[in-house]
């Protein structure tokens, strides 16, 4: 029989559409591993909240893996940084839907500090063990932010109690381990380092001038790409700086940015897409930078083929899937040397690494890849080598479903042990 495992993610649905403001990594990390976990001995359930009209309140999204939608507040769109009031009925909905389905749920993997704080709530009243993957850390966030982190100060004090009260934590990288125990003194023993991946079956190489044709770019340009949500912490006003400098090179350059609330890119509905415009203007580079909007899943392995090189620069990142697609795709990665994305890419083997906000380093490594394409062959080789052998969601899965075993080992060991007592008894009885 399998086991059944209830995920909460209760701002970042698997069936959301990609770009948004809260939408990204960790709708993806949610999706792929329920998938991949639901090919082995799991049934998954992914508790998330309940923010549109149009959704039911069950999915049977494919086998085995629901997707259930909580009562938590009105039935709309709510910024993540203002749900935490609504966590109480969040926890009751689920509390409600446990006793009307009468499922017994083995383990729960939250994801982010509000899941965490509804796992431990349930831990306490259900005796259901849980694990937490944090996808960013409160305090990590106030260093970089400061006054601009609108989540509320009590998020530190949930994240120090559930990182008590969980019986694991997965850390996203070696960088996300640290930060737990600086910042949180948490034990380095319920510490397990289980990175993000990808989906071979969704992420491969496509010839670069099939792929430039189905998107209408020019193959007479070397393709910048940026992609993921456009949010000011992302750094992509680096990566507009930067073509600056690189276009003193009078090589033809284009940077194609892939993000944001619409389809169609529209600075009303997305503000930081009207700031980066602005500096895109005001740098003399605006006829170089195209804003493509918001895409499907299904599309994005074309923008990532048609690169020539992939650029994430963000302030900070707790992990960065993006980076990931693009190695998978045969793209070198030129990121900023910060969290997950130094854990993912070799510097100077599968692109570059180099310090955020810093425009100048930046193009420098765009320059010294572009002009050498031997350079560029070989880091696209070792991109495919690497992702393929470390990062793959299947192996993710592996390696999650063996923590979820170590985690439910007591508990059966004890099971097993009440039965053959019992039998024992029994046996003494008869005598």
């Amino acid at each position: 029989m399998k086991k059944k495992i209830a995920f909460i993610s209760e701002h970042a649905s698997p069936l959301a559409t990609l770009g948004g403001v809260d939408s990204g990594g960790q709708n993806v990390y949610v999706a792929e591993l329920a998938r991949f976990l639901a090919r082995t001995e799991f049934e998954i359930d992914v508790f998330t909240r309940w923010d549109s009209e149009e959704l039911p309140q069950i999915v049977n999204w494919m086998p085995g893996v629901r997707v259930i939608h909580v009562k938590a507040g009105p039935v709309c769109f709510i910024p993540k940084e203002e749900l935490l009031p609504f966590m109480p009925e969040f926890r009751e909905s689920m509390l409600s839907f446990i006793e009307h389905e009468r499922v017994r749920y083995d383990l729960i993997h939250a994801n982010f500090f509000m899941s965490a704080k509804v796992a431990a709530d349930l831990k306490e009243i259900l005796d259901i063990p849980f694990i937490v993957t944090f996808h960013a850390l409160g305090h990590v966030r106030r260093v970089h932010q400061k006054e601009q982190d609108k989540f509320p100060a009590e998020r530190l004090l949930i994240e120090e109690e559930t990182i008590r009260k969980a019986d694991k934590i997965v850390a996203e990288c070696p960088q996300d381990r640290e930060d737990l125990i600086e910042y949180y003194n948490a034990s380095a023993r319920r510490i397990t380092v289980i990175p993000c991946g990808f989906s071979p079956e969704e992420f491969y190489p496509i010839d670069k001038a099939e792929a430039r044709k189905c998107l209408n770019l020019n193959n007479d340009e070397h393709i910048l790409l940026q992609l993921g949500r456009m949010v000011p912490r992302k750094g992509v006003d680096n990566v507009i700086k930067s073509l600056e400098c690189v276009k003193e090179t009078n090589k033809p350059v284009r940077l194609v940015i892939v993000g944001g609330e619409t389809d169609i890119p529209d600075p009303r509905c997305c503000p930081e897409i009207a700031r980066l415009q602005a500096i895109a203007e005001e740098k003399g580079v605006d006829s170089s930078v195209t804003f493509v909007g918001r895409r499907n899943r299904d599309a994005l392995k074309y923008y990532y083929a048609a690169a020539d090189i992939f650029i994430t620069t963000p302030w900070y990142e707790p992990f960065g899937i993006t980076p990931l697609e693009a190695m998978a795709c045969g793209t070198p990665v030129i990121g900023s040397n910060v969290g997950g994305i130094k854990y993912s890419v070799i510097n100077g083997k599968t692109g570059f690494l180099v310090p955020p906000n810093n425009p100048e380093a930046l193009a420098s490594r765009v320059i010294e890849m572009i002009s050498d394409e031997s350079l560029m062959k070989k880091m696209q080789k070792e991109s495919l080598k690497r992702v393929n052998a470390m990062f793959t969601w299947e192996n993710i899965a592996k390696m999650t479903g063996n923590l979820y075993e170590r985690v439910l080992m007591p508990a059966y060991q004890s099971s097993l042990d009440l039965q053959a007592q019992m039998k024992l008894n029994k046996k003494s009885q008869a005598a």
